[in-house]
């Protein structure tokens, strides 16, 4: 009891202490020799009191924030990225990115703050186009310090030795697997070196290198890294790919072009490709012209990172009294025979049919992309198939547009309609007696169900 009075007095000393100080040094001082007089142990140094190192820590003092940590990881990113934009200075290249990482090891031999600038670097490298580079992964890798992280005895594995580097380096390989990026030899060296064998960045590297090489080539229809640049080429690339058929044949209706009218206006015409089938060209000449077509669109397809938009040429699926089952082509499928010749013993809950789903779906004629989707563009399109379809002169043509990109990439529409309007409608220089001329009207869009 006597100890813990003597403790509570010291610490009262203490604070009292304190306030006298900061009183006097908020009091002015006295000048002159009468003020000395007045005051003479005014120089005199005061004898401390030694206190127990309990209380060298203030109780009342606000302790350490909860987000003190996430707010001083953000700050060390802001300062990192400030780096990377610094040393840049506009022209972000590999070998500016390789000389931030070089100035970032040369600055601190210990690599303070590692961790932090591997997160922005992983955050800048789109920035910088060097996202799939496997030389500049494993530069990043090598700013870990060496054999520091590795654990020593089965205790530190099981307990997750230094989890913040861990986690930051499997980070680093997760986004090599987004990417597609296979490891190699001097990634396992690295993060043996760093890690150890037994580390989760090593069984991450483990993971990658059994089924990367596994998946590597097993789509059937790969994509390019490196997409054509020209609208044109992207467009027959992506036709070719919708259509997946080798008779499919791509046509150019019209190349990009400008042109100046009589009253010296220029006009900007866009890019039209078509593609169709011969086996979609017989479906066209058999539909009935008292039935009209649609053109629909746009509809997005992605390749990669770039987004592209096509139209089809389409019809409502037929009504059932004028379905007819055509036999099947026994040679029309060696791998995949739609029907089965041959009878098996078979018990009485067998089912001796396919279960094939049969979607009220209508049939597609055509399929194009232009650079503007307004009505012109696409009337354009049609009038060309006419050439080698021609029903179309005799089917009434109805246009469902969405408002998609076509207000993007197009901005003189109402000139562009103005001009091709004598595409849009029906040629009336060599009009067919007894025959219906081709309506093209706009009709609302409706869904995408039966119709």
């Amino acid at each position: 009891m006597k100890v813990s009075r003597c403790l509570q007095r010291l610490q009262d000393l203490r604070l009292l202490r304190c306030s006298w100080q900061t009183a006097r040094v908020l009091q002015p001082e006295p000048h002159g020799p009468r003020a000395a007089r007045s005051n003479p142990q005014q120089h005199r140094v005061l004898r401390g009191f030694h206190c127990s190192p309990v209380f060298a820590k203030d109780p009342r003092l606000p302790g350490r924030l909860v987000g003190e940590d996430d707010n001083k990881r953000q700050t060390s990113l802001v300062a990192h990225d400030d780096l990377f934009e610094q040393i840049a200075m506009g022209a972000k290249s590999k070998a500016t990115f390789a000389k931030v990482i070089d100035v970032f090891n040369k600055r601190d031999i210990r690599r303070r703050g590692h961790v932090e600038f591997i997160y922005a670097a992983l955050r800048k490298m789109p920035e910088f186009g060097v996202e799939r580079d496997l030389g500049v992964y494993n530069r990043l890798l090598d700013v870990f310090p060496k054999e520091v992280f590795v654990p020593t005895n089965f205790i530190q594995r099981m307990f997750n030795h230094y989890p913040r580097q861990q986690e930051c380096g499997v980070q680093l390989l997760e986004q090599m697997e987004n990417y597609g990026i296979t490891p190699n030899v001097e990634t396992k060296v690295l993060l043996v070196q760093i890690f150890g064998e037994k580390s989760h960045p090593m069984r991450k590297y483990q993971r990658l290198m059994y089924w990367f090489p596994k998946f590597k080539h097993l789509n059937p229809f790969p994509i390019p890294q490196q997409l054509p640049e020209d609208p044109v080429d992207l467009a027959r690339f992506s036709l070719t790919r919708i259509a997946n058929d080798l008779d499919a044949k791509v046509t150019v209706h019209q190349l990009p072009c400008s042109d100046v009218t009589e009253s010296g206006e220029e006009i900007h015409r866009p890019y039209i490709l078509g593609i169709q089938s011969p086996g979609q060209r017989e479906l066209l000449a058999k539909h009935d012209p008292r039935r009209p077509v649609f053109v629909e669109g746009p509809f997005p397809l992605w390749l990669r990172s770039t987004c592209v938009y096509y139209y089809v040429l389409r019809a409502d699926p037929p009504l059932p009294q004028d379905q007819v089952e055509e036999p099947y082509d026994p040679e029309r499928s060696f791998y995949y025979p739609l029907q089965l010749d041959f009878s098996l013993d078979r018990d009485v809950w067998d089912e001796e049919g396919f279960d094939v789903e049969d979607l009220d779906e209508g049939p597609v004629f055509a399929m194009c992309m232009a650079g503007r989707g307004d009505r012109a563009t696409l009337g354009q399109w049609i009038s060309d198939l006419q050439r080698d379809n021609p029903v179309l002169g005799r089917v009434p043509t109805l246009f469902r547009l969405d408002p998609g990109p076509q207000h993007l990439q197009g901005g003189d529409d109402e000139e562009s309609d103005r001009h091709h309007r004598l595409h849009v409608e029906t040629e009336e220089d060599d009009p067919r007696p007894g025959e219906d001329q081709a309506v093209l009207d706009e009709e609302p869009r409706r869904g995408r169900g039966k119709l």
